[in-house]
């Protein structure tokens, strides 16, 4: 796919890299940019905002009215551009074969790549729709592609499968774990250390919720699946912050833990939610509340995306199988909005160009090579949907 195709991936790269939409800033440029490429081919676009106002999805498609229709999904949102860069992170730097700047590889450029093919398929007569979805705030919680995902049940848009281009180095990925986060606040009454039964110790509360996560942590080993392929391979559970307390002769009354698991299955996620709301609600907090009516615990979701699961059969690994030639499978450690997907009854791989080493760091780069494999993908895609007259 060198030549003209590959030297407007190139451009369009260069503006997407262009747009500084990191997940707190917002994305309407780079949304109001593809919708704007896509109107002009005939596409039929559809953007959603966020409740903010300041952040987007769309989705657009090429072909016939019907379901069954190819998903190419891919962020707009990008990491914070920290560290120390060569260049301005924002602005597409072009050498030795890569091209550098913030999102170039976490993943403007399978964006790129697809809205340099969607005029390929808007001049196809396609059998089934391609439906091109680029979504907000994946790097904080794959918020907009959960909203996405209900809008299409609104819409009773019914794709089959779904392709995410993230940075895989065109392997294909089938499956992943899931990442839910959460904050769970304690609060407890204050009072002198001197007597402690006065008050209602918020840490010594947190304390023992941490116990019980250890402890749900170990059961979560057992129940590893027999052939699980991640490592390792259970569900893991942790603890990753704790604050609270202002002096060491003041009854601390209030402590909050921030704490995350990452499900190897759905069945695990249930299984150790349940569990905590044991600890939370059946044990601690009523406990709490006959000791102060003011004390108690709230859980606040920051995310819970769904893992994806390896499955069979799977017309999208059928399908990128046939289109990149590639016969293995395998599974990352690093979550994307796959799972979402799959979870709506969309058949879901993640395949994209260039490599998560590269993501999240300075100097940030996605290779034309990389780009030219997904060209060639997405190109083998327009020809496998044509209709044959």
């Amino acid at each position: 796919m060198s030549g003209p195709v590959l030297d407007e991936t190139r451009r369009i790269l260069g503006d997407l890299i262009g747009f500084p939409t990191v997940s707190a800033d917002g994305n309407l440029a780079l949304i109001a940019y593809a919708s704007a490429a896509l109107d002009a081919i005939g596409a039929h676009t559809r953007t959603t905002l966020d409740a903010s106002g300041t952040k987007a999805n769309l989705f657009a498609t090429i072909g016939p009215d019907t379901d069954g229709g190819i998903v190419l999904s891919g962020h707009t949102d990008v990491v914070p551009a920290d560290g120390e860069w060569t260049g301005d992170p924002f602005v597409a730097h072009e050498e030795g074969g890569r091209i550098y700047g913030r999102g170039a590889c976490d993943m403007k450029g399978f964006i790129a790549c697809a809205l340099a093919m969607a005029p390929a398929f808007a001049a196809t007569r396609l059998e089934r729709p391609v439906h091109f979805a680029f979504t907000y705030d994946e790097e904080v919680g794959c918020f907009g592609a959960r909203a996405l995902v209900e809008a299409l049940r609104e819409w009773s848009v019914k794709p089959s499968t779904c392709v995410i281009g993230e940075p895989t180095g065109m392997r294909i990925i089938e499956g992943h774990k899931g990442c839910y986060e959460y904050t769970t606040a304690f609060t407890g009454s204050a009072g002198h250390a001197s007597e402690p039964d006065r008050g209602v110790n918020a840490i010594a509360y947190a304390g023992r919720f941490l116990a019980r996560l250890a402890e749900t942590g170990e059961a979560l080993k057992g129940r590893a699946p027999a052939k699980s392929p991640f490592v390792p391979p259970w569900t893991t559970l942790q603890a990753g912050v704790i604050r609270g307390g202002t002096a060491r002769n003041v009854i601390p009354d209030h402590c909050e833990v921030e704490w995350e698991m990452r499900p190897v299955t759905a069945a695990d996620a249930d299984f150790a939610l349940s569990e905590i709301r044991r600890c939370l609600e059946g044990e601690l907090s009523p406990e709490m509340r006959a000791r102060h009516p003011g004390a108690g615990i709230v859980t606040h979701v920051v995310g819970e995306v769904d893992g994806l699961e390896p499955v069979a059969p799977s017309e999208a690994l059928d399908l990128v199988r046939e289109l990149t030639g590639g016969n293995a499978a395998d599974v990352v450690s690093f979550g994307t909005e796959a799972g979402l997907y799959q979870k709506a009854g969309i058949s879901t791989v993640v395949c994209g160009p260039g490599f998560i080493e590269q993501a999240h760091r300075p100097d940030e780069y996605v290779s034309l090579d990389q780009l030219d494999l997904c060209l060639q993908m997405l190109d083998r895609l327009a020809g496998k949907l044509s209709r044959r007259s």
